[in-house]
């Protein structure tokens, strides 16, 4: 709902909310942000080259400016080579990856990401958070990312906002103090588990686990 509100998807029936100075229509009009799903939303009968292309298209620029964003962003997320296969040719990490590539086309300063490897299996997936610290590292572009693993969250994270269901509440806003430079090995470290520990304890406090009767 978070991800939606800031994109203008959802209107906020109550408070504000600024996008790097702008409402979140005026983001949304500015193509201040690009959005990554949980599912990869690739359209079948396009190439994954015509799939990140597609975006760029319906903005109406030029041919050549939209085959060297293609290009560009085809190459950030290492799927060099694929432009001209099709979705249902590629595993489920490479669409997403196809996915994220899109989302950067439309140079966004800001990009939103809901569970997008949520549904991959953990190989995958943490193969595909390295790729995404190295992707910031490359773009330093501001990430808001949506998940439900404590690992990843503390993993990714400069800010790990803790928010409680049902109504959504922040129960804490975490700041990580882990190098930017960034290993897997780092999640046994004793800096990592103190920060996953903290955000457990909050997620624990704010959920009900009442039992019904």
């Amino acid at each position: 709902t978070l991800l939606r509100v800031i994109a203008d998807l959802e209107q906020a029936t109550s408070g504000s909310i600024d996008v790097n100075g702008m409402t979140p229509h005026e983001a949304r009009l500015a193509r201040a942000y690009g959005y990554v799903f949980q599912a990869a939303s690739l359209y079948p009968w396009r190439t994954i080259s015509k799939n990140v292309a597609l975006p760029l298209e319906i903005m109406g620029l030029d041919a050549a400016v939209i085959r060297e964003r293609v290009r560009k962003n085809m190459e950030l997320v290492d799927l060099a080579g694929f432009e001209k296969k099709y979705p249902w040719q590629l595993s489920g990490g490479m669409q997403q990856r196809a996915s994220i590539a899109r989302a950067l086309a439309v140079e966004p300063d800001l990009l939103l990401m809901d569970e997008p490897f949520g549904a991959l299996d953990e190989i995958v997936r943490d193969h595909l958070n390295e790729q995404l610290l190295k992707l910031w590292a490359q773009t330093n572009k501001t990430v808001v990312f949506v998940t439900h693993s404590i690992p990843e969250a503390v993993y990714l994270s400069n800010r790990i906002v803790v928010m409680s269901p049902r109504p959504g509440r922040i129960h804490d806003v975490i700041e990580s103090n882990l190098p930017r430079d960034r290993e897997l090995s780092i999640r046994e470290t004793p800096e990592f588990l103190t920060l996953a520990n903290r955000v457990r304890d909050g997620l624990r406090a704010g959920h009900s686990y009442d039992e019904v009767a």
